[in-house]
């Protein structure tokens, strides 16, 4: 199922980011995926077009290569919460807000960061980032939306933390019509049933079918799994070259703020569900056969067979010692 589009001359009634205090909690969205499969530029195209539409908006980078707000500020990497934390705890210092977030036209952002590859588990560092966003006030700050981008392909706990413990409402997961980003979104589908059952409250908002070249596969996928798709992005040369380029096209006016206004209109009314996850099985039975091999017979492999020639058995003398 697919949520309605707006037009795309939709006019915008405050194109101005404003400064007047938030009443309501703020919508925490943790947005999933396969590492490339464009969560990233989704969310910084999406932060951008909801800050021009008046909404204050917080972006949160977990991915520990820390690309999240590379696009929104043209290519410039922010300095992470986890890497200046170190530095100022060396030097004596307490860490503030003003060496962490920065603003761009509205959309305020910063990164949690992690670990050099090799050098330290990815989810814990964002455990701690998160115990420092706490300590700097994350429960009193005036939001209407905060994003979090987080890695859906690594399994680590720390990842799952939104999830595990309630610190969001909702989740999107992003893929396209492969089975790698399909079964990556199938997998948070899985996490988020499991912690339902044990009395967790966080849904599963819908879809980003991003890079999308018509065939299907990802809009089958969340019909299956009973989530909607709030947004489908072409794959389309002029999208890739502006975001390799780093450049924001979720802009009011632009060729294509119609997609990005399309997923702020959805995202504003989604309402979080429990999705049902798909097999294995049922996964690969979303593309046809000139895509995925078909299922074959699991065939037993011997002693024999991996050595490589007659195995005799040898039976071995087993002790069993009386308890005393």
């Amino acid at each position: 199922m697919t949520i309605a589009v707006p037009s795309q001359s939709q006019a915008h009634a405050d194109t101005a980011p404003h400064t007047a205090g938030v009443a309501q909690p703020p919508q925490i969205i943790a947005i999933y995926g396969k590492g490339g499969s464009g969560k990233s530029f989704a969310l910084s195209n999406l932060s951008y077009m909801l800050a021009q539409q008046g909404k204050r908006v917080l972006l949160i980078g977990c991915d520990p290569k820390s690309d999240t707000t590379a696009l929104l500020f043209g290519g410039r990497s922010c300095p992470t919460i986890i890497e200046t934390s170190h530095r100022k705890k060396q030097a004596g210092e307490e860490i503030r807000i003003e060496d962490v977030c920065f603003k761009r036209d509205g959309v305020f952002a910063m990164e949690l960061g992690g670990p050099d590859v090799g050098r330290g588990c990815g989810g814990r560092g964002i455990i701690y980032g998160f115990e420092l966003l706490e300590k700097l006030g994350f429960h009193e700050w005036g939001f209407d939306y905060v994003l979090l981008d987080f890695l859906g392909d690594v399994v680590c706990g720390g990842f799952g933390l939104p999830i595990a413990r309630d610190l969001c409402q909702q989740v999107i997961v992003v893929g396209s019509n492969d089975l790698q980003s399909i079964y990556v979104a199938n997998n948070v589908c899985s996490a988020v049933d499991y912690f339902r059952q044990l009395g967790g409250n966080v849904g599963v908002a819908g879809m980003i079918v991003n890079k999308d070249d018509g065939t299907g596969e990802a809009q089958a996928f969340a019909a299956a799994v009973g989530i909607p798709v709030l947004a489908t992005i072409p794959a389309n040369e002029d999208i890739r070259r502006k975001s390799a380029k780093y450049q924001i096209i979720g802009k009011p006016g632009g060729p294509w703020a119609f997609l990005f206004e399309t997923l702020a209109a959805n995202i504003a009314t989604a309402r979080p569900a429990r999705p049902k996850p798909m097999t294995q099985e049922a996964l690969l039975s979303l593309f046809s056969d000139d895509r995925a091999d078909g299922p074959h017979r699991l065939e037993p492999a011997s002693q024999s067979d991996m050595r490589g020639s007659a195995t005799v058995v040898k039976r071995s003398l087993e002790v069993v010692y009386d308890e005393d």
